[in-house]
């Protein structure tokens, strides 16, 4: 289903904020943001302790004063890689040992992540073909340099 055209008012110190930061971002305009902005609200509501940001990566779900919530729900797989045979409980608190951050925030993120798993997967298989990408390049470095 494509886009729904709505009528929405805003406050003209909003709506100018708008327009000069959709003029920042060549490419998104006015009705995008807007659309994003919402969505991203919404987010935040539905799990506390997300907010969302910009980076090379693009814009992408993070925790209020920690990581990014791919990178929370990549050490959750990781620990679940290594620790096969352990029960659910196990492989979380083993992620959140190997953080260092406390659990709650890590259920923020797993919360998250089984809202918009599609989203998250994505992220991890981004980061992953960038590390790569980067290791590869290393590697050619190091022969060049051998």
């Amino acid at each position: 289903m494509g886009s729904v055209p709505r009528a929405v008012r805003f406050e003209p110190a909003v709506l100018e904020r708008l327009r000069r930061y959709a003029r920042a971002r060549p490419g998104l305009s006015a009705s995008a943001l807007t659309s994003r902005f919402v969505d991203e609200a919404l987010r935040m509501e539905e799990h506390p302790g997300v907010l969302f940001r910009d980076g090379p990566s693009g814009r992408r779900a993070v925790l209020i004063g920690g990581p990014d919530v791919w990178e929370v729900v990549r050490a959750v797989q990781s620990a679940r890689s290594a620790e096969p045979d352990l029960h659910a409980e196990a492989v979380v608190e083993l992620a959140v040992e190997t953080m260092g951050l406390p659990s709650g925030r890590m259920r923020v993120a797993l919360g998250y992540w089984a809202a918009y798993p599609d989203e998250i997967e994505q992220q991890i298989r981004d980061a992953e073909e960038a590390e790569r990408v980067a290791e590869e390049l290393w590697q050619r470095e190091r022969r060049l340099l051998s």
